[in-house]
């Protein structure tokens, strides 16, 4: 079995971009990609590197184009499959065109068909923790104040961009620039609610207007951050080009091993404290009746408040985890911001169980999409899983049942 995914550009401008790996042998490097006009004069060619990923960028700018792989630079045992070994493309204006080469290892038809699977589910797990750390917050803050907060995802990529320059710029470990980035993503959801969403509540705003507010915030958050950290896909220190472990039945990357730990570790914590905390309580009360909470004694602008907070923080340390398997980039919050309304809706609005249970559901569904769809349409999967879910249980998996009366 094959997977050719679309990887982001290394530069800006028009590039012909992708990345080559099968599901036995991994990434792909030191595999030839040539691009030539389409009257055979070579514009560039570049090799794959230790992930299997190739940019190569277009001087000539945007136009028609062949793009082709050495076959004889394959590893052994792998060939090409359909399609041969050229691909025609035409590339717009600013485009970073992906293209996709079929490619085999030999596991299609010979047995190795549940080790695609196990492969694909461990991805998946992997990535439904690491949208579970984000969209927890995100059902949290929608559980306490009703908001549907779309500017969430550039919360996410706050965190990123942060541990980024921390960790890149200024040679501080990952781990060190991690904890920079989740302090730096709590102050920022402080900021978000003590300068912008507090004020409006209290000017009796509606949650229509103030969602609107919110997708204004993410557009201008967006490109923000695409003028202060450029349009290019930049990695952390010591995880550029990790090989993958062969444990068997699966191959798994060191860094796609700490994200996995990490993300299990803080959602345990994150349960633990919201059952067995008093603070955890109180965002449960606040999330289950914000009047009744308060005339009980709790101080609830100083709940929500907290709850921007965590949400911030975890988002941050979502997109530090997003980063290392994606690369960081201007634009990733966005790219993971619908998987996170996924994942929310299908657990159940407002809870953060919910959102776990839905996330983890959306990441195995999405990567196993991939073994019969094209990994780069992969999470239309997980929305069409949302639509079908929603359409039996409108309320969510966990989500509590509404009596119409």
């Amino acid at each position: 079995m094959f997977t050719l995914l679309a990887s982001p550009a290394m530069a800006e401008g028009e590039q012909i971009i992708g990345t080559l790996q099968t599901s036995r042998s991994g990434p792909l490097e030191g595999v030839t990609i040539t691009v030539t006009t389409p009257d055979g004069d070579e514009v560039a060619s570049a090799d794959t590197d230790a992930d299997g990923r190739f940019a190569i960028d277009l001087p000539d700018g945007p136009g028609d184009y062949l793009v082709s792989l050495d076959p004889e630079a394959l590893p052994d045992g792998v060939t090409l499959r359909e399609g041969g070994a050229e691909r025609q493309v035409t590339v717009t204006n600013g485009r970073r065109q992906p293209v996709t080469f079929g490619i085999t290892d030999g596991s299609l038809g010979q047995g190795s068909g549940n080790i695609a699977i196990l492969q694909r589910g461990l991805d998946g797990i992997r990535f439904g923790l690491l949208i579970a750390i984000t969209a927890v917050g995100l059902s949290l803050i929608f559980g306490t104040t009703g908001l549907t907060n779309f500017a969430h995802g550039e919360l996410v990529a706050a965190g990123a961009i942060i541990a980024w320059y921390v960790n890149v710029n200024a040679g501080i470990p990952l781990v060190v620039a991690t904890i920079v980035a989740v302090a730096c993503g709590a102050l920022l959801g402080a900021l978000n609610e003590l300068a912008l969403w507090r004020p409006l509540r209290r000017r009796g705003t509606g949650l229509v207007a103030m969602l609107v507010v919110s997708i204004g915030l993410s557009l201008g958050l967006r490109y923000l951050y695409q003028i202060i950290f450029g349009g290019r896909v930049r990695t952390y220190l010591s995880f550029q080009g990790q090989s993958a472990t062969d444990y068997g039945i699966v191959r798994v990357t060191d860094k796609d091993l700490y994200s996995i730990g990490v993300s299990l570790v803080v959602l345990v914590l994150i349960a633990l404290m919201l059952q067995r905390t008093k603070v955890g309580k109180a965002m449960r009360a606040v999330a289950d009746n914000r009047d009744l909470a308060s005339a009980s004694g709790i101080d609830v602008d100083r709940v929500i408040l907290f709850v921007w907070m965590l949400g911030g923080g975890l988002a941050a340390l979502g997109g530090v985890l997003y980063g290392l398997s994606e690369g960081v980039s201007w634009d990733m919050g966005f790219k993971l911001l619908l998987l996170m309304f996924a994942g929310v809706t299908l657990g159940g609005l407002g809870t953060a169980y919910g959102a776990l249970v839905g996330s983890l559901i959306v990441g195995i569904f999405v990567q196993l999409s991939t073994l019969v769809i094209p990994d780069e349409t992969k999470n239309v999967g997980g929305l069409l899983l949302l639509i079908v879910i929603l359409v039996v249980r409108p309320s969510g998996i966990l989500g509590a049942r509404e009596m119409i009366r």
